[in-house]
């Protein structure tokens, strides 16, 4: 079954958040094109400071065309190496015409921006996802999933609504890849307490008739170079 509009709290705010390599600035993306088919006004923030390689500001144009408002530096500063933090995302939260998704940077210094906002989404209802690649190095196991959650979430000052199973290898992604990467946030669920939102699956993939997946699906189109997880 394909996670729907449905599936999500009455918050016009997402964020997503998790470590390098989880994927996650491709999935915020994803997921502001698909809250477009719903919403007229939707609105992208680009808070990764720590990454000078993948970010939402390097699709701004075609989030521009169609019709996803971005929120980054200034053009002349954009891809300057500097922890810029644009000074408008304060006025997109506050905005209750846009829904936001705030795509953060990945460790503990990207999450520190986040601990930054706090005052301000305090005083809305936001849903928040931790993304995670179970492929990736220092998080294939349990506990280490575990410090994770638990590091990141104190360092941003937000409490974790949902993990999001995003296990893949780029192009040679495999559902078999996805489901074992189910089996172990399962698990993680299970000790964290921290329900799990969808497996994410590349568009590439035909996944028949949902039968062999625990989780619900959200299918998304590659942003970023084939051998590269962001």
């Amino acid at each position: 079954m394909n996670f729907t509009p449905s599936d999500l709290k009455n918050s016009r705010i997402f964020i997503f958040l998790g470590p390098f390599g989880s994927g996650k600035t491709e999935l915020a993306i994803n997921f502001a094109l698909w809250r477009r088919e719903f919403k007229e006004e939707v609105s992208i923030a680009d808070l990764d400071i720590i990454s000078p390689y993948f970010r939402v500001r390097d699709h701004m144009d075609y989030l521009l065309e169609n019709g996803i408002e971005v929120i980054a530096p200034v053009r002349e500063l954009m891809y300057a190496d500097l922890p810029i933090v644009p000074p408008n995302v304060v006025g997109y939260i506050a905005n209750k015409n846009y829904e936001l998704i705030m795509d953060i940077g990945g460790e503990n210094d990207g999450a520190a921006v986040l601990g930054a906002l706090k005052n301000y989404l305090d005083e809305f209802e936001y849903t928040s996802f931790m993304v995670l690649n179970t492929r990736r190095p220092f998080y294939r196991d349990i506990k280490s999933i575990l410090d994770l959650i638990e590091r990141l979430a104190s360092t941003a000052r937000i409490r974790i609504d949902y993990l999001v199973n995003n296990t893949n290898i780029g192009r040679e992604t495999t559902l078999d890849l996805i489901k074992e990467g189910e089996r172990l946030l399962e698990k993680v669920s299970h000790e964290s307490g921290v329900p799990i939102a969808f497996s994410v699956v590349p568009d590439f993939l035909d996944v028949g008739t949902f039968e062999d997946f625990k989780n619900k699906l959200f299918t998304i189109k590659r942003f970023f170079p084939n051998d590269q997880e962001v």
